[in-house]
Parts: C-alpha cells; structure tokens; sequence
C-alpha cells in the first residue's frame, strides 16, 4: 500500500543552528537537542542543512501518517478555506462526525474533544469526581499507579506516579492512593481500607494499559481482567488513559480492546489528530448519564471544526490505507529486529504493536546512544530510566526497520 506526500522543497534552506538571541523569548524547560528540522517527507525528517532522518519517534507517537501526507494535509487546507472556529454555542458538522468516529471505534457513547491528552485526563477525573458526588461519596479516591504519566497540569500530575515530576509542586490533590501497577492484590488492599471508612470511598482507577513514559510496560492481561472485575463488582470507574498506546499503535485501535475489557471512561490524544492539537474522553453511555450535566465543563477551542477536520480524516486513512494490518504486519518485524541486538548491555526487549523499548543497563547513557542514532540519521526516544523507546509512523514499511536496525546497531557497537 503505497502513500501520497504532498510535494516539499528540493532542498532545505542552508542556514545556520538558532542563536540564543533568536530562542531567547521561548522558556527554557525542554532539554531540546541543537538539530532545527524544517520540513518532513514521509516517514523521513529534514533540518535546515538538508540532512536527511529516518524517524522513529514520531513526533512522540503523533505523526502516525508520517509527514506531508497529501491526503491528510488536503484535507486541512479544506477545512481551513471554510470553517476554523466557532464558538461551542454552535454543533459544526466535523465535530459530530469525529464524535461518532470515534464513538464506534472506543464502543463507547459519549464524546468530549480537548486540545491536548493532559485536558483529556483533567476532564476524566472532573466525571470521576461528579459521578462519585451525584452517589453520595464526599470524599472519594482515585487510584493510579506508581510510574505512571498521565500529563503535567495539577490533576493530570496528582495521578502521575512519579515523585521527581510531583516534587516541585506538592502539596497536589489530596484524593489519590498509588498502587502497584501489574499487582492487584495492592488494589485490593487500598479498596478495602477506604471501603472501611464512612464517607471515603474509591470512584475510579486510572491507569495506562501500556505505561510509556516509564518505558514501555504493558498491563498483564490477568491484571487487566481483575481490575475490570473489581470496578465493575464496586461501581467504581474504569479510566483508561490511551493518549500514547492508542490509536493504532498496539495492533487493535485501542490497546484495551486486545485484553477483552472495557473502559468507562477512555482519554486520547497524540494521533487522533496527527499533528494537529487534539485530545477527548469518551464515556460509557452510564458515566455519561451519571457524571457532567450542562454547565459543568467546557472548552473554548474544544471540538473546533478545523482540528475534527483532522480526526475524520485520521479515521478515513487508517481505514483506507489499512493502518491496523499494517501494524500488526510490521509489529513483528520490529520486534525481531530489535530481539536480534546482541549486546551484554541490552536487558530487556518490550513491545505491543509499533511502540517498543529497549532497555539498557546502567553501563550505557541512553542520551548517549540517541545523540550518535541523531548523528547517523535516525531519530528514537528516551523512556524510563534507561529504556530507548521506539515509536515510529505507522506508515512505515519493511525497508524502514531494516534501515533503522543497520544504524541502529552501528550505533550499539559504540558502546560495546
């Protein structure tokens, strides 16, 4: 299945890195590599000396049509000559398209659309919240997970199992209990004691099904199950936080739908719009029943007709260009090409689909690696502690791993 690529400059502009002076007004929070890219062709990157790089980071699991694809970026000239925002007083008909879109895709009811994942997380724990009040709970908990990541506002934070992304801002919110991830008998134990307690209970649990930040773990499907179990046994809701894993990139459009559950409450982002900012939850049709009524959230660029432009027409290629078999295709190929490394330093091989780490040990710098991979013309991404996180466009095909392997290995022997 071949793909079309809007038509970009013959050669990039030969000019020099950003000066302090030029970035000087940018705050400076990102530990930004000096590389300065001004165009993308595919699944290939450019910067401003014309210097060609096979990506397989995608923008951090966004670009999942890779760059310039022409019937993507058709469609948003389209949109952009008639419509790119009115106000939420108004239904526009790219946002009900994408809402049913999305809807049959989650099997889920109900569709709120954000500008990013972290306000697709923020609006989760506002329907967990008013769900636990509309039962009666006065002080209800949330369950996340040690090492998780689910964004950097103050809520999306306060379920972040991380103590060096908390430190600086505590005291957070004061309702969320970490479990274990992958040990149900630790959520167990933290239902029961609230359980114990007159007016404090457990509304939700909120997890990813893959942790990506942490470097790539998946959820054990037993795990899953049990958890599922437990919500449905308690009333308490299931949030599944896909903003990374889904869309594609596990194998199935969502990474739960491998695992035979269902969430009550779905977030996503990242490649529901490739590229252009949007986010939403998605809720069961009792969560939406039973939780937000008029008046009690709301978006001032939430559901713009320009950025659900996008969505239907990331929905429209996957189907078009069968994405989905093409992952799973390609899944494999990319996990024996990382398997076969055979480096002392290398600890562990994990993957689900197109997104995988590879885990070192302490000997080796993961900065150290992906700065010589950058070098030689291939763009891959930290995880965790020491984890190379892979995460390519979907639309990447054979050839593409095998070129990513060859550098990739040059890259490794570096370090033997």
């Amino acid at each position: 299945m071949s793909y079309k690529i809007s038509k970009q400059p013959s050669k990039a502009k030969k000019d020099s890195s950003i000066s302090q002076a030029q970035k000087s007004a940018i705050l400076p929070i990102y530990s930004r590599q000096e590389v300065v890219f001004c165009y993308g062709k595919g699944v290939y990157l450019y910067d401003t000396q014309g210097k060609k790089y096979l990506d397989f980071g995608a923008g951090i699991a966004v670009n999942a049509l890779g760059y310039a694809h022409k019937d993507f970026t058709n469609a948003l000239k389209k949109q952009a000559n008639k419509l790119l925002h009115i106000s939420n007083l108004y239904y526009n008909t790219p946002a009900i398209k994408a809402a049913n879109k999305l809807a049959k895709a989650s099997n889920l009811s109900k569709v709120f659309f954000t500008n990013s994942g972290a306000e697709a997380i923020e609006g989760a724990l506002k329907v967990a919240k008013k769900y636990a009040y509309n039962k009666g709970i006065s002080h209800p908990k949330i369950i996340a997970f040690k090492n998780s990541f689910h964004g950097r506002t103050l809520g999306a934070l306060s379920v972040t199992g991380n103590e060096g992304y908390q430190k600086p801002f505590k005291p957070l919110l004061d309702w969320v209990e970490l479990a274990e991830f992958n040990d149900i008998k630790s959520v167990e134990e933290i239902v029961a004691k609230q359980d114990l307690k007159k007016d404090s209970k457990v509304c939700a649990i909120i997890l990813e099904p893959v942790q990506g930040e942490s470097g790539i773990l998946p959820a054990k499907a037993k795990f899953l199950r049990e958890l599922r179990h437990i919500c449905k046994s308690k009333d308490i809701l299931l949030i599944l936080d896909e903003i990374q894993c889904g869309m594609a990139r596990s194998g199935t459009m969502f990474a739960y739908q491998q695992y035979g559950i269902m969430p009550d409450i779905l977030t996503t982002a990242k490649a529901l719009g490739c590229g252009v900012p949007v986010g939403a939850f998605v809720l069961s049709e009792n969560v939406a029943k039973n939780s937000l009524t008029k008046g009690e959230h709301g978006s001032t660029y939430g559901g713009n007709p320009f950025a659900c432009a996008a969505v239907c027409k990331v929905f429209d290629i996957f189907e078009k260009e069968m994405v989905l078999e093409r992952v799973n295709q390609n899944a494999v190929l990319l996990k024996d090409a990382l398997e076969s490394l055979k480096f002392d330093f290398i600890k562990e091989v994990r993957s689900i689909g197109l997104l995988a780490g590879v885990e070192l040990d302490e000997s080796v710098k993961i900065s150290q690696v992906i700065e010589s991979a950058r070098k030689k013309g291939l763009i891959i991404l930290p995880a965790g502690k020491n984890t190379l996180r892979f995460a390519p466009p979907l639309i990447i095909k054979p050839k593409h791993i095998k070129q990513m392997q060859k550098i990739l290995e040059s890259t490794l022997k570096e370090f033997a």
